[in-house]
Formats: structure tokens, C-alpha cells, sequence
């Protein structure tokens, strides 16, 4: 159970928060008010209150900073794109919970056998969604998207997704004291200040030590969060003109690297080999590339796994070279994706709901038998088809529009493109784990807007382009010209 400072934790963060709006820039306030919560706020610890979603480290540091934004800075902040593909999407996403709400209004009965003489059967009920059901899911579904919505408005600019890079590398170079701390001395902070371990503590023992978990849901978590500091540090790196800041940036990108080793996460570590040096080395067009493919296999595998055209056996065989460890830990997570999936299939249009109604149960125990990993298998169970295009759809279409605007004589900017193969690559490591977090949704949101913005400069003449020069330019002018546009 957390303990009292892990509840005024989460009390004292609205302070927090309008502490870093009076002193931080619009841009810095709104990043560190939502990834300084993600990184130091207690896991697992809510507040429940009524008729609205659970108040957690999630929940509080969004909501906090869309009202900040719209009461001390003053701005309102629109929730519908421009693009109309992505205002359908948008809809989906908030709305199309309902029909699986309304759907799901009857209670489901597991009979639980005891192994007793003579034999007892107990009946456990989950109980069926109702119109109160429809309030609280809509209003979770509208504070995921928060974070979205102010990167859209906010963080579009180059200078913008500039300070999300910047944000990743300074709080991963913050993190990896704790981290080194719980590598060697095992994971023990959450303990020692929040008062409980929030997971399973033999998961966190790999290769003979231990792997850190300090404040987030898993071990997997901070791993994967330092593969993103290590790609966002290569971008910044890069493209830095003065040579002592890029010196420091290297030597920034070594330590990051060292840390994500000792992490002990195989998949993460495949992320930083594969995708650090295709950033320092290969051109801006073939990163958005790269991006747009990642983004089309992570949209596509589910597709392919519902339909049972993925060659589970082969893939398994391949790990099985690598590590005997790994392949059984994949081929748990296959079995349970199987299971889900034939779950899943009863209801494919809207899904089950929510309060786990899409898990398996054991008749002997009434226990869960399946625990679903991958983001993409528990939203298709909860929300069905419906819920899989409106959350993947808002996650791919900004990278897809992307690409299309640098196919023609716009390019995009190298912060863009970094902040959008971070995205990509988180939607692949979405397969495996459920890795979406609100951070992630900034990243969607920056890029959306800054797509917008490309499609408004690429309409304005030439002249008028000049004149505005002192302000923050994205791409690049060509004239008047007719914009090239796919939605």
C-alpha cells in the first residue's frame, strides 16, 4: 500500500506545477509539468473519486497543465486538428467508447470450482458498464489526449520539439542516478519512499543483478525511456553547430548508452544499436523514411497477428539464437496474445470494456490466467476495432503527413523528424509493451501541429515569408505555389 507521502506527493503537484508555469517558459513549463510527474510521481497510487477516472501521476500532471495554460497563459488551446482525417480520428478516440460502453451493460458470471468433498461452485460477477460508465470512460479518454492537444498548440515549433528533446536527455541524465543506485543495490526506492514495491521483484532480477525500476510501472519502462534520452541526445548532437556543446553531447550519448546497457532490457538495447547510428549518420529524407515504415509494421503486425498471418514459430526460432531467457519470455507473451485474441473475437467491433472484462479467468480460482502486455492487444479487447483505429490512427497519421509534405520541396526540420522516429519507434515497442504514455502523446500532438504549420507557411507568398523571418521558421519558403495536399 503507498504510504502518506505517496498521496501528498500527488497532492502537492498542482503546486508544483504552477510553480514551473510562473518560472519556465510556456514551452519548458508544459514538458516538465507532464514528464517530471511520469518520472517522480508514485506508480499504482490514486485517488478515487466519483463519476471521473482514478487521479494518478498520469492524470493530474495533464489535466494541471491544460488548465494552466488556458487560465495563466491565457491562450485557448483547440482540441480539433485542421486535417480532417485527423479530427474523425480524434472523435473516434473520445466518442467511440460509448457504443462499447452501451454494449457491455450485462454482467459477466465466472463460476469458480473448489477443489472440496463435496464439490462447491461460487459464482463471481464482474459487473456490467452502465450510463455512469459512459461519463468516466469519455472524461479518460479526453485526459489522455491533453498532453496532444498543448503539443499541438505549443510545442510545434522547431524551437518546441527542441525542448522535447532537450527534456528527454536532461531527465534521463537526472534518472540514471537512481538507476545506477537500483542496479547496484536492487530496486529499492519506490520501497523506501512510497512505502510499497510495484511490481514483481523477481522480474527485475537479469544476467545475475538487477535491472532499475525507480518510479515507473517496470523495469521495461526505464529502459525504454533511456533508448529515447540516447536518440533524442544523437538529434541534438548532430545538427549542434557550436563544437564544445557537440563534444558534450557525445560524451552525453556515451554515458546514456552505458546506462541503457546496464538497464538489461534486450529490446531496448536492439532499439539504441539500430536507430542511434541511422540518426548520426544517415540523411533527414531517410529517417523520415525509416520513421514511416516503423509506424506502418507497428499498425500493420496487429492487423496481421488478428488475422493469424505472423509467423509466431520462425520469429521464436530466430530468439531462441539470441537468448533462451528471451525466447521463453516471448513465447509467454505470444501464448497470452493468443488467448486474448480468441477473447477478443467475440466482441472485434467495440470490445469488452473496461474492469478486465476482455481477461480470462481460472474456473478453479477465479484468478487471471492471461496478462496482456502489448498496448495494441489491450486496447483491441477493450475497445475493440473502433478503439485500435482511433488510438493507432492519431499515433501514425502525424508521421504519414509528415512524410508526405517532405516528399515535395518542404523539408522537414531535423528536430521533427528526430521527435517522430522516437514516436515510430515507440509504436513499435507498443507491440510487446504497453509503452504509450502521456509523453508519448506530446510527441503525436508536436508533430501534428508542426505538419499544420508546414501547410500554412507553404501558402503564404514568398515576400511575406521574408517579412515574418524574425520569427520562429519551420522548413522552408518557395514561393506561391499551390500546397500539395493529401487530406
Amino acid at each position: 500500500m503507498p504510504n502518506a507521502l505517496a498521496y501528498l506527493m500527488l497532492l502537492i503537484w498542482p503546486l508544483v506545477s504552477v510553480m514551473l508555469f510562473r518560472r519556465l517558459p510556456a514551452e519548458r513549463a508544459i514538458i516538465w509539468c507532464i514528464l517530471g510527474g511520469y518520472l517522480v510521481l508514485p506508480p499504482l497510487a490514486e485517488f478515487d473519486l466519483p463519476l471521473v477516472p482514478d487521479m494518478d501521476k498520469h492524470a493530474i500532471p495533464s489535466i494541471m497543465a491544460f488548465v494552466l495554460c488556458v487560465f495563466m497563459l491565457k491562450k485557448p488551446v483547440p482540441i480539433m486538428p485542421r486535417s480532417w482525417v485527423a479530427r474523425i480520428l480524434v472523435i473516434i478516440f473520445m466518442l467511440g467508447t460509448i457504443p462499447t460502453v452501451l454494449n457491455n451493460t450485462d454482467p459477466l458470471i465466472v463460476d469458480v470450482i473448489h477443489n472440496s468433498y463435496p464439490i462447491q461452485i461460487t459464482a463471481t460477477q464482474l459487473p456490467g458498464l452502465t450510463l455512469r460508465d459512459v461519463g468516466s470512460v469519455v472524461i479518460n479518454q479526453i485526459i489522455l489526449l491533453l498532453p496532444f492537444f498543448l503539443a499541438r498548440q505549443y510545442l510545434s515549433t522547431d524551437h518546441g520539439m527542441r525542448e522535447l528533446l532537450l527534456a528527454l536527455v536532461v531527465g534521463a541524465l537526472a534518472y540514471s542516478l537512481p538507476a545506477m543506485f537500483e542496479v547496484r543495490f536492487s530496486p529499492q526506492l519506490n520501497i523506501w519512499i512510497y512505502g510499497f514495491f510495484q511490481h514483481d521483484f523477481g522480474q527485475m532480477i537479469r544476467q545475475g543483478g538487477f535491472r532499475p525500476i525507480v518510479f515507473l510501472q517496470h523495469g521495461l519502462w526505464v529502459a525504454f525511456f533511456f533508448t529515447t534520452a540516447c536518440m533524442a541526445c544523437a538529434a541534438l548532437g548532430r545538427h549542434e553547430q557550436d563544437r564544445e556543446t557537440r563534444v558534450r553531447y557525445a560524451w552525453a550519448l556515451v554515458y546514456l548508452f552505458w546506462i541503457l546497457w546496464l538497464c538489461k532490457s534486450l529490446a531496448s538495447l536492439l532499439y539504441g544499436l539500430a536507430f542511434v547510428p541511422f540518426i548520426l549518420l544517415m540523411p533527414i529524407r531517410w529517417q523520415v523514411h525509416l520513421a514511416v515504415l516503423l509506424v506502418l509494421f507497428g499498425v500493420l503486425y496487429p492487423m496481421l497477428r488478428n488475422l493469424h498471418l505472423v509467423p509466431l514459430d520462425a520469429i521464436l526460432a530466430q530468439a531462441a539464437e539470441i537468448s533462451a531467457e528471451r525466447t521463453q519470455s516471448l513465447d509467454y507473451r505470444f501464448r497470452n496474445e493468443e488467448i486474448l485474441l480468441e477473447r477478443a473475437e467475440e466482441k472485434p467491433i467495440f470490445g469488452w470494456g473496461v474492469w478486465g472484462r476482455n481477461l480470462i479467468r481460472d474456473v478453479q480460482t477465479g484468478e487471471l490466467l492471461t496478462i496482456p502486455d502489448g498496448r495494441w492487444i489491450i486496447t483491441f479487447g477493450t475497445f475493440g476495432w473502433v478503439g485500435y483505429v482511433g488510438e493507432m490512427g492519431l499515433l501514425a497519421l502525424p508521421i504519414l503527413l509528415l512524410w508526405w509534405r517532405a516528399r515535395g520541396n518542404t523539408p522537414a526540420s531535423p528536430q521533427a523528424v528526430a521527435v517522430a522516429l522516437i514516436l515510430a519507434v515507440t509504436m513499435v515497442d507498443m507491440l510487446i509493451n504497453a509503452t504509450l504514455i502521456h509523453y508519448t502523446w506530446m510527441c503525436a500532438g508536436a508533430v501534428l501541429g508542426y505538419v499544420e504549420r508546414l501547410k500554412e507557411q507553404s501558402m503564404i507568398p514568398a515576400p511575406e515569408i521574408a517579412a515574418e523571418a524574425s520569427g520562429p521558421v519551420i522548413g522552408s519558403g518557395h514561393g506561391p505555389r499551390r500546397p500539395r495536399t493529401l487530406f
